[in-house]
């Protein structure tokens, strides 16, 4: 099976599960596992920030991104199709009684003009607008790379206008491989950013949280409460150190798979890709013709060739291009994707959605 279900699919390789095995550990929540901390001080670094906090999985790292900025009662402006949004159960709401005003961009990325109005606290009818999130790269806007420049003047005036900026940048390191920008440029306009090391750079499980010492000094108290303190962990920290020396440069390599894909179907009938005005990298979008049948149909025939995907709508599907696949397989794909467009559909079945 060629599985481009998701990049967290990736699996260790020897040479990464080797150096788990030889990490060096102690008790992460008394502070002395070394290699914790050695992985912790290397992200900050990265990201041109003073501090960072070893989380299990990107949502918590978002979560506490929006808690260390955001009291009860205060509400955060976002973009419609973000995965805080979209994907994490509003925990703000459940965890920590925060709001949002969700707004519809253009590929994940609002104007000042949108936003201006919305931000509200001055009345004491209105909850309090403290935050601006945003995601780079954008996952349902089919993997875009938010404009630099735009990035840069929205969160100048989200500043003056006193709000703090989070960046959930699970995939960040594709922002930064398809820019050719290093991660402390991408980051260095927002307060805190979330990463994400269990995607493309393939390492088994984790993220982080980047940010001010005062801010990441919170967000690890309130990771206890959540049941986030790890123990001997060092050895899921040495799994991302090894990613982040061997597996970081080969993010283009995914960018480029994902093109051949993309080539491929691009001329096939009954599918349309999606290619927006903005930079790609290793997520490909495409939409089903409603006479060929439907996106969950197109899926199951095509795991039925070998190629496992998400439909993630009722006539769109999504493939991710990861460390996993080669490009004989990526190209592989895009034959079978093709070969199914110019099929017969199968019969018409009610939907059903994945995320």
């Amino acid at each position: 099976m060629i599985d481009l279900r998701s990049d967290t699919v990736t699996q260790p390789d020897p040479e990464m599960r080797q150096a788990m095995a030889k990490a060096e550990v102690g008790d992460d929540v008394f502070r002395d596992d070394p290699t914790v901390i050695e992985l912790e001080r290397r992200v900050a670094e990265l990201l041109g920030m003073e501090e960072a906090l070893f989380v299990p999985s990107g949502t918590m790292g978002n979560q506490l991104g929006v808690r260390v900025h955001c009291r009860p009662g205060d509400e955060f402006l976002c973009d419609s199709q973000c995965h805080i949004y979209h994907y994490e159960q509003a925990a703000y709401a459940q965890l920590f009684g925060v709001a949002t005003q969700p707004i519809e961009t253009h590929y994940g990325l609002p104007t000042i003009d949108q936003l201006a109005p919305r931000v509200r606290g001055a009345d004491i009818h209105h909850a309090r607008t403290t935050l601006l999130c945003l995601e780079n790269t954008h996952n349902r806007f089919g993997g875009v790379v938010l404009d630099c420049a735009s990035v840069s003047e929205l969160c100048d005036w989200a500043k003056g206008a006193g709000l703090a900026r989070h960046l959930d940048g699970a995939r960040l390191w594709n922002a930064c491989a398809a820019m050719d920008r290093s991660p402390a440029e991408i980051a260095g306009h927002f307060d805190t950013v979330s990463v994400c090391f269990s995607k493309g750079l393939g390492a088994p499980v984790g993220s982080a949280l980047v940010g001010p010492a005062s801010k990441i000094a919170e967000a690890r108290r309130v990771r206890k409460a959540l049941g986030g303190g790890m123990r001997q962990c060092g050895i899921l920290a040495a799994a991302v150190l090894y990613a982040l020396e061997y597996n970081l440069p080969k993010l283009a390599k995914d960018h480029r798979k994902a093109e051949v894909v993309r080539r491929a179907i691009d001329a096939a009938p009954h599918v349309t890709v999606e290619r927006p005005g903005h930079s790609l990298t290793n997520q490909v979008y495409f939409e089903v013709d409603s006479e060929w049948g439907t996106a969950e149909q197109f899926v199951e025939r095509a795991e039925e060739a070998g190629v496992a995907m998400f439909a993630i709508g009722p006539q769109r599907v999504r493939a991710v291009l990861h460390l996993g696949v080669s490009e004989d397989e990526a190209q592989t794909a895009g034959d079978v994707l093709t070969s199914i467009a110019a099929g017969p559909a199968l019969g018409a079945r009610a939907p059903r959605f994945s995320d």
